[in-house]
């Protein structure tokens, strides 16, 4: 077993199960491996120094580049949808309308903003946004290896990029689902483009995107990266499936979370801000022991 699995963050409920998929996928060879991972408090910190760090939406809702009013209006939208998106009483059937209405509503808000293009990359730079710790292995070594870095986010694609380019590790092999800007021709934000992404439908997103999977179905076994138990259909979209490795980020309302989050993911990480466990295992998987 990985040294680090016995990590004091990790939890998982048959830790057998987990060793026996990940001999299946060493076996296999890390040229039959894809990671398909969530952005937003997953490959992002969710805190540093006991400070919330902000999601692609945060990112702007903090920045200079929408008015006071706006920002007030977004956080309404919070306050109000967010408790029903982490509530596990309430069935995903139940959460999906409200959570259409509340990104449509926070979409239409900052397109009456016309944000301009040439500042999104100062905001970030601005932001407390930061990668989990580790993050520069992760992403290196898959581009070094060849692995596919395939991310779906709810969030917004434009702001994503540019944390991960900013943070220098853009590398070719990464490819990225999510919810884009469309802007005029004076580089104003007019729209947002295409189907909406949210935390529920990441797996139409993934199928939306076939052509992409075409080029990997040589690609049969998934590491899957998420935090919300919307990330796990991300990898439904993979055809012909061998194995699949879930791990789960569990952030925040942990005691009454985790129950549900060891009978969804294969290992749990509680509180842990950093790249560790999953770059252990992707040596692992490369044989770089």
């Amino acid at each position: 077993m990985i040294p680090e699995l016995s990590n004091p963050s990790v939890c998982m409920r048959d830790p057998q199960r987990v060793e026996e998929i990940l001999q299946s996928m060493v076996k296999a060879g890390s040229n039959t491996v894809q990671v398909i991972a969530d952005f937003d408090m997953t490959l992002t910190r969710f805190a540093y120094k006991g400070k919330r760090c902000p999601t692609c939406h945060n990112i702007l809702d903090n920045s200079n580049l929408i008015s006071n009013e706006c920002r007030e209006e977004l956080k309404v939208l919070l306050d109000t949808y967010y408790p029903i998106e982490i509530d596990s009483a309430r069935s995903i059937a139940e959460k999906l309308p409200l959570m259409v209405e509340w990104w449509t509503k926070a979409h239409k808000i900052m397109v009456q903003q016309k944000i301009r293009k040439d500042l999104l990359a100062t905001a970030v730079r601005d932001s407390d946004a930061m990668l989990r710790e580790g993050y520069q292995l992760l992403f290196d070594h898959l581009h070094e290896h060849s692995i596919p870095l395939l991310i779906f986010s709810a969030g917004i694609g434009d702001i994503l990029e540019e944390v991960i380019r900013q943070a220098g590790v853009f590398h070719s092999n990464v490819k990225v689902f999510s919810n884009y800007m469309d802007f005029d021709e004076s580089g104003l934000l007019k729209a947002f483009k295409g189907e909406l992404i949210h935390i529920y439908n990441k797996r139409e997103g993934a199928l939306l995107n076939t052509g992409h999977f075409q080029e990997l179905r040589t690609r049969p076994n998934v590491l899957l990266l998420g935090d919300s138990l919307g990330d796990l259909t991300m990898a439904d979209g993979v055809q012909d499936m061998e194995n699949i490795l879930k791990i789960g980020f569990l952030n925040d309302k942990v005691e009454e979370r985790k129950q549900s989050y060891l009978d969804s993911y294969d290992i749990v990480l509680v509180q842990d801000e950093t790249l560790e466990v999953p770059n252990a295992i992707m040596l692992h998987l490369t044989g770089n022991k």
